[in-house]
């Protein structure tokens, strides 16, 4: 979990997650992971680490937001990594539909951290992805991520444009993530606004510390400019939240529902307290992105 900046600006919520020297694709930038950093991530998550990422001075408890009552809904999770310096991160993830049934959807900047003040690429290793974690529990496996992309229309986090990045997980004690875990629906069509949306993810406050899913139940409203076209939301749900589900037609009972979009920036207060989210609109070049996940 990482704030960009302070006071009442825009901010991404969440880790900044890069792995390698990324490589480019047609109309994308892929980053694989090699096996022997998938299987040293495996072995740095602990569920005490996990739970380490909590710990210390957080924002404040939501106040909108509310715990999630019940079993986890299907395929959401919690994102883990770590950068080259030993800090640990966290952000939100989801599991959608896949040939491969090893795909998960996130938010762009945790797997894109663009650059530091020496225009450095900012590495980060050890990453993860925990279906249904629970306050240390990882109830469906813990799942290494092999490769991910973004779209090259993500010009990095201090952009919303296609804010959006595919994971492409190992399978864990031969069980595919999906099978392991389930699915959320995930769709491109043009959506009415404003939405009757659920909102989804692993917020680092003093409510949950990252612990437990946290979830915000507020009408999304498409904002469009010469730019950018995106989802607002009231929300305040806090950093950590980041690559957290949109999701329309949400069930409860069941648990699933339709992705739209996923937590990409907050607007944050003079108290750190979060007054409203976004998630950039899919286009298509997030489409494709989502198309060609199965050849990671």
């Amino acid at each position: 979990m990482s704030w960009k900046a302070l006071s009442t600006t825009g901010v991404v919520i969440g880790a900044v997650l890069v792995a390698a020297t990324p490589a480019h694709a047609a109309g994308q930038v892929v980053t694989q992971v090699p096996e022997t950093d998938r299987a040293a991530a495996l072995a740095h998550w602990t569920p005490e680490r996990m739970k380490a990422t909590g710990e210390g001075d957080v924002p404040p408890a939501e106040t909108i937001s509310q715990p999630y009552a019940g079993p986890a809904p299907a395929g959401v999770g919690r994102l883990f990594a770590s950068t080259s310096k030993g800090q640990d991160l966290s952000c939100s993830a989801t599991v959608v539909p896949s040939a491969t049934k090893d795909v998960a959807l996130t938010a762009g900047h945790c797997v894109n951290g663009g650059l530091d003040r020496w225009d450095n690429p900012i590495k980060i290793v050890n990453v993860v992805f925990v279906p249904g974690y629970d306050h240390g529990n990882a109830p469906h496996g813990v799942f290494a991520a092999r490769a991910f992309a973004w779209s090259d229309t993500y010009t990095g986090p201090t952009s919303g444009k296609d804010d959006d990045a595919v994971i492409a997980l190992d399978p864990a004690d031969g069980r595919h993530v999906e099978d392991a875990a389930g699915a959320q629906d995930i769709s491109f069509d043009e959506v009415s606004s404003p939405a009757a949306t659920t909102t989804l993810g692993y917020p680092v406050s003093q409510l949950n510390r990252g612990e437990a899913l946290v979830s915000c139940g507020q009408p999304a409203t498409l904002k469009v400019n010469s730019v950018v076209s995106s989802w607002q939301t009231g929300c305040d749900l806090a950093g950590g939240s980041s690559g957290g589900p949109w999701l329309r037609g949400f069930d409860q009972a069941t648990g699933r529902g339709t992705i739209f979009s996923v937590t990409s920036r907050g607007t944050m207060n003079e108290d750190l307290v979060t007054t409203d989210l976004t998630g950039s609109a899919f286009t298509d070049a997030v489409r494709a992105l989502y198309d060609s996940a199965d050849r990671l």
